[in-house]
């Protein structure tokens, strides 16, 4: 069964995107423009305290015509996230994801982020697994070998 370590490792290394608490929703969206992500962890004092979307932005920003240049982070980020283990199964990740209405879940171990999956790193995970096995029962069926 596949995880989350498996996920991570398949990613690569990369880089966490963080935005202080206290930081301007303004400098997290040019943060998420330019690392062309879709959410950043917030942090105060360097401690994970919530994240920030950008559904957050266009729910809870934009439609109540606030302004990004002034409204902090803090204010809108979510502060109640689901996260994951590297030893979360793929499914229970998606799972999380349909359940909450969620896009994404960051990776924790010992209190400190290790990665972000997000729903399109589960989409092509699962879809991945379940090519690998139909092509297995394929050959199988056919008594061709295992060649993939």
């Amino acid at each position: 069964m596949a995880t989350v370590k498996g996920l991570i490792t398949a990613k690569g290394t990369g880089t966490n995107h963080t935005v202080a608490d206290t930081d301007t929703v303004l400098k997290a969206l040019e943060i998420m423009a330019e690392a062309n992500i879709s959410s950043v962890m917030v942090t105060e004092n360097k401690k994970i305290v919530g994240i920030f979307t950008e559904r957050d932005y266009a729910r809870k920003c934009d439609l109540k015509g606030l302004s990004a240049k002034d409204v902090l982070v803090r204010d809108l980020m979510t502060a109640q996230m689901r996260t994951v283990t590297q030893d979360t199964s793929i499914d229970q990740c998606m799972k999380l994801m349909k359940e909450y209405h969620i896009r994404h879940l960051p990776v924790i171990e010992k209190d400190t982020m290790v990665g972000m999956v997000s729903l399109r790193d589960v989409a092509e995970m699962l879809i991945s697994d379940r090519e690998s096995t139909i092509i297995g029962l394929e050959n199988y069926i056919l008594g061709s070998g295992f060649a993939s």
